[in-house]
């Protein structure tokens, strides 16, 4: 059962970071990586918590429609991203714009002390504010130099 939560996590994660879909005013005003450190860190509090309808609201439109609710979520998180969901230490990387949108870096010791690098996407809603649309989470050597 946890490695298919794993997989569809990983999924659902995967088509909407490398969909391509990116609405044109994300390509064209891009915030300093400030913004998004404050979205994850938030996010990472509201796991922390255990507000699922906090975390769950960092969430693109277009995620909350693939996970249907927030329980859903945060149990795909619980299990298929610990490292993000329950970090012992976290260190921003970069922030680049890439052709798919804007990425933020982060470097994350996990609760069992491995490392990790989690790669987030965000994308400018409507409503003109930046979510979250997706994490990409691998193994690190560790922290960059």
């Amino acid at each position: 059962m946890r490695v298919s939560v794993f997989v569809s996590v990983w999924v659902v994660f995967a088509a909407v970071l490398f969909s391509g879909r990116i609405p044109a005013e994300a390509q064209a005003v891009t915030p300093d990586g400030a913004v998004f450190h404050k979205i994850i860190k938030d996010q990472m509090k509201a796991f922390a918590a255990g507000d699922a309808n906090a975390a769950f609201s960092y969430a693109t439109t277009a995620l909350q429609h693939q996970f249907q609710t927030p329980a859903i979520f945060m149990d795909a998180v619980k299990r298929g991203y610990r490292p993000v969901y329950s970090p012992r230490d976290i260190t921003f990387g970069t922030s680049k714009v890439t052709s798919k949108g804007p990425v933020q870096e982060v470097y994350l010791t996990g609760p069992d002390g491995d490392d990790w690098l989690a790669l987030y996407s965000f994308e400018k809603q409507d409503d003109g504010n930046w979510r979250i649309s997706g994490c990409y989470l691998t193994k690190s050597s560790g922290y960059p130099a």
